[in-house]
């Protein structure tokens, strides 16, 4: 019997419907919304998830479970309550220069805990896992484009289906590199909002990785994912 109560995947989950609630009652969104439809709706996954903590079945039963499939319904009606699938180009266009940073930041916390909520099953179903990474998308990227900014470089990250901000300190990036990114909840860093970690192994990042874009990366080394562990930890705590 799998202890659902302790997986990470319900965990994270969790923690990313509580992230929405509080980033979409304080984010300054200044476009047409309907704030009480994405608060009611992502409220009401609370509870869900607390059956599935204690339904002790299967993660791969659970990845099809009513549950799950609920909360991939209410992420469509929070989608569609933000104003559609490119719901933030409203809201960025809509603010002046002084306001763009901290929007760009609330923006990319909605957007994660969407994107975790609506692929969690994606995630159970790869099985009965006790590791905090299993709680978060571990996926392969290709970096687009870099730009430089003080001792960090900012890079745009193709991951197949959408793209996102990674910010390092490792400054012998390039464009073309083929990297690990863990999806992670955004963090701030000089001004800028990294959505993510690009995977690394002693003294830099992983540049040549094996994988479709988009997919799990194949033959990461263990020690690769020790940071990860650690921020999906804090983010839990």
């Amino acid at each position: 019997m799998w202890d659902s109560s302790k997986d990470y995947r319900l965990r994270v989950l969790e923690k990313s419907v509580e992230l929405f609630i509080k980033t979409a009652e304080g984010a300054n969104l200044k476009g047409i919304w309907n704030k009480k439809k994405c608060l009611t709706s992502a409220r009401a996954m609370l509870p869900e998830i607390q059956v599935m903590y204690f339904s002790y079945i299967e993660p791969a039963a659970l990845a099809e479970s009513p549950q799950v499939e609920d909360m991939k319904l209410k992420v469509r009606e929070i989608i569609d309550a933000l104003g559609g699938d490119q719901w933030h180009v409203q809201f960025l266009n809509l603010v002046n220069k002084d306001e763009k940073e901290k929007l760009v930041e609330s923006i990319a916390k909605m957007k994660f805990a969407l994107n975790t909520i609506a692929t969690v099953d994606e995630r159970l179903k790869l099985g009965p896992i006790n590791d905090p990474v299993i709680g978060i998308d571990i996926k392969t990227g290709e970096i687009v484009s870099i730009q430089k900014k003080d001792n960090l470089i900012v890079c745009n990250v193709n991951l197949g289906s959408r793209a996102i901000t990674v910010v390092t300190n490792d400054l012998t990036v390039k464009e073309g590199n083929k990297v690990g990114v863990a999806v992670l909840p955004p963090s701030v860093f000089q001004g800028v909002t990294s959505e993510g970690m690009f995977l690394g192994a002693g003294e830099g990042i992983l540049k040549n990785v094996e994988g479709e874009l988009g997919s799990m990366p194949h033959g990461i080394p263990l020690d690769a994912l020790n940071e990860t562990r650690n921020l999906v930890e804090t983010f839990l705590k």
